[in-house]
């Protein structure tokens, strides 16, 4: 997947190695999974690696403070793109080095081209909370089942397989974590709008899903696959949620970022196995219904203790 030139790169040696550090900032609000973007949703926020950066990830705070106004907060190192066809402007090789980190929203800062946008709104067929999305038996597997009658016997074999393992052929068949498979699929089936932008084509892309600057979106689905997976086995969601949560809220941010329902009772009672959090002692006030009661995480929890061999509890 190649690389297009990014305009914050500074002037240096013909044939040196650039470096890019990329920050994908998720947070949860009112239930939806949300990331920071810049240049009116189209990429994220993203700069060179300079010789004042006394390290990546000094380097990557600056360029995201800079850029957006929002302090970083947990961030951990995700993946390094070093692909042969990633390069600038200036003919250099670019190394992506990419970084997730998880917060809550800020206010929105008042840059016009900054801005919190749904994760979904760039992956609209990883979104299952309420089932399987049209787009899925609508557009996404006729278009592959086309693409996978194309070329020789073997080809041709290789190609369903695939799609029927990412893609799955019902819902209890759909993987969560396999969001950056499935988008290098519809990017090879030349069904993504960035595939086609490589080709030099001006159409519009068979499929829903805004596009992003550059490769930023596959790097965005990388995020997406990690912190999917890392829910079920870290406590990591508390650096999505408020100080203190009802358990509802707390099931809400777990189904958005994995984008399925939980089952309501199985959800408690994996949170109580787990020792995940304590109550308060308060309630909630003013809200429609029941007040209900507050929890927060545990100490030990606020370690990063691992949790080992957790599932999470879908809903079927």
């Amino acid at each position: 997947m190649s690389f297009m030139p990014q305009s914050d790169f500074r002037e240096s040696p013909v044939n040196a190695v650039a470096t890019e550090l990329v920050a994908v900032l998720v947070s949860v609000t009112d239930g939806q999974p949300r990331v920071l973007t810049r240049e009116n949703a189209e990429a994220l926020p993203a700069g060179p690696f300079e010789s004042g950066h006394r390290s990546l990830q000094a380097g990557l705070r600056a360029w995201v403070e800079a850029q957006t106004h929002h302090p970083l907060g947990y961030v951990e190192q995700l993946y390094t793109f070093a692909d042969g066809d990633r390069a600038n402007q200036q003919g250099q090789h670019v190394i992506s080095v990419s970084y997730l980190g998880l917060t809550r929203e800020l206010q929105s800062p008042e840059i016009a081209t900054v801005g919190w946008q749904d994760w979904y709104r760039y992956f609209p067929w990883e979104d299952w909370r309420a089932g399987t999305p049209e787009i899925v038996d609508a557009l996404i597997r006729p278009e592959l089942l086309r693409w996978c009658a194309k070329g020789d016997a073997e080809l041709r074999r290789r190609r369903r397989q695939r799609v029927d393992y990412t893609f799955g052929t019902d819902e209890g068949g759909w993987n969560e974590d396999m969001v950056l498979q499935r988008y290098e699929l519809l990017f090879e089936a030349g069904l993504a709008p960035e595939a086609l932008r490589r080709m030099g084509k001006e159409t519009e892309a068979v499929l829903p899903g805004a596009a992003m600057r550059h490769d930023h979106r596959r790097i965005l689905a990388t995020a997406m696959a990690r912190l999917r997976a890392k829910i079920r086995y870290r406590p990591v969601v508390f650096e999505l949620m408020p100080p203190a949560f009802t358990l509802l809220q707390l099931q809400q941010a777990f189904e958005a970022v994995a984008g399925r329902r939980l089952h309501k009772q199985n959800f408690r009672r994996f949170i109580e196995q787990q020792e995940l959090v304590e109550e308060t002692g308060e309630m909630t006030h003013g809200a429609a219904g029941r007040p209900a009661k507050l929890f927060q995480f545990r100490g030990d929890v606020m370690l990063e203790r691992a949790i080992a061999g957790s599932k999470l509890p879908l809903a079927r």
